[in-house]
């Protein structure tokens, strides 16, 4: 009876225990379901949602990142850095001095390379975005980062002095790059390349001038003027919209659908300029007026004497590639005896234009746009223009 009653006690508390580890095993399979929603609820939310919900509490040190690290491909941009550096400095000699010779400024007659060498330091990719997938494309953003050791050296001439190679120095690039590839079947599976600098984050480009056997006071201005065309440069080949286009394999491609296309053109009225600076110590400034959207396509009024009120009413045409990010610049000149003196500059951003609508800007004029320069307060007088924005479809003029 004792054995009976034993297996009978025994097998009552062997099912009460399968029964209590079934029920504890669902209830834990229910919570980690439901843990699972949780969390890929609050994976689909914004920092800013998550700050409606959890108000005051909301804890700092949650990050949202953008883009995905890539450790891995640090390791072999390092190892194959030495080829890619011997590669680069030909393909840069090779494009980059024609442009310096092209965007030379007045007073320098000539700038090129003595010396170019990219350094034993590889870049770094802090990260790397996919923007979308295309039919037939690839789209990401590059995170790039370089503060290296490279040996640059520029040879400057100008009239009545003699040739003063300038070194930059440390040198340092904190930029986000946008690649766009160009997919085919056919081996190596990708026919062009797209490479531009993204304008936001503005690329950030850090180096100082020293004169090699020289003082840099020998050629008067000639930091800002190597800055300038620096910045020219990179704005007007190499900013987003703008872009280089390669293509790979060495066979013909049609390279169309990447190219920069002009979305519209600009009428454009120079007016008039009220209460401009003085630059002269005898008389007054000899006003004219630099317009552009790009820096290689220059417009230029007609100079007015002597006069710090002056009237142009001159008219241009304009082509706008990409309305979304470009910007129509305008700067007043004081025409003067070697090098002319800039009164002021100002901006019209093309989002602000509506089309096939006539538009009148009063700007005030800045010593720079870059406000981080801008120390002087003083007013310098404002600028009149009118600008119409005509569409692509609405002009067939465009070329």
């Amino acid at each position: 009876m004792g054995l009976i009653s034993g297996i009978f006690m025994g097998m009552i508390l062997g099912i009460l225990l399968m029964a209590g580890w079934s029920h504890m095993m669902r209830q834990r399979s229910t919570k980690r379901i439901a843990k699972a929603v949780d969390i890929k609820l609050l994976g689909s939310l914004s920092r800013d949602d998550l700050k409606k919900i959890c108000g005051d509490n909301f804890p700092e040190w949650i990050s949202f990142p953008v883009f995905e690290q890539v450790k891995w491909l640090n390791k072999q941009l390092s190892k194959l850095w030495p080829y890619i550096a011997d590669a680069g400095e030909m393909v840069i000699k090779e494009s980059v001095e024609p442009l310096l010779e092209e965007y030379r400024p007045p007073g320098i007659t000539s700038l090129k390379f003595s010396k170019l060498s990219l350094g034993r330091v590889a870049p770094k990719i802090e990260g790397i975005r996919v923007q979308s997938h295309k039919k037939g494309q690839i789209i990401m953003d590059i995170d790039f980062k370089w503060g290296g050791d490279p040996s640059i050296i520029l040879g400057v001439e100008a009239a009545m002095v003699a040739s003063i190679p300038i070194q930059l120095k440390d040198l340092q690039v904190f930029t986000v790059i946008r690649v766009i590839f160009q997919l085919t079947e056919e081996i190596p599976c990708i026919s062009a390349v797209v490479v531009a600098l993204l304008s936001d984050p503005k690329p950030r480009i850090d180096y100082t001038l020293k004169a090699v056997g020289g003082s840099l006071t020998a050629l008067p201005g000639i930091s800002d003027m190597i800055d300038d065309t620096v910045n020219t440069i990179v704005t007007d080949m190499l900013q987003w919209p703008h872009r280089i286009v390669v293509p790979i394999g060495g066979l013909p491609v049609d390279t169309s659908d990447l190219e920069l296309k002009p979305q519209g053109k600009l009428s454009l009225t120079v007016v008039k300029a009220n209460n401009l600076k003085n630059m002269e110590m005898i008389g007054k400034s000899d006003p004219y007026v630099v317009v552009h959207i790009r820096p290689l396509f220059k417009v230029k009024t007609k100079v007015i004497d002597n006069n710090l009120n002056p009237v142009w009413n001159q008219t241009f045409e304009m082509i706008a590639e990409d309305k979304e990010t470009q910007s129509l610049i305008v700067e007043v000149f004081d025409q003067d005896i070697g090098q002319d003196k800039r009164l002021g500059i100002a901006k019209v951003p093309l989002i602000e234009l509506e089309a096939e609508t006539l538009k009148e800007f009063e700007l005030r004029l800045l010593p720079s746009l870059d406000t981080l320069k801008v120390k002087d307060k003083k007013d310098r007088g404002t600028v009149t223009i009118k600008v119409d924005f005509l569409t692509s479809s609405s002009s067939n003029t465009i070329c």
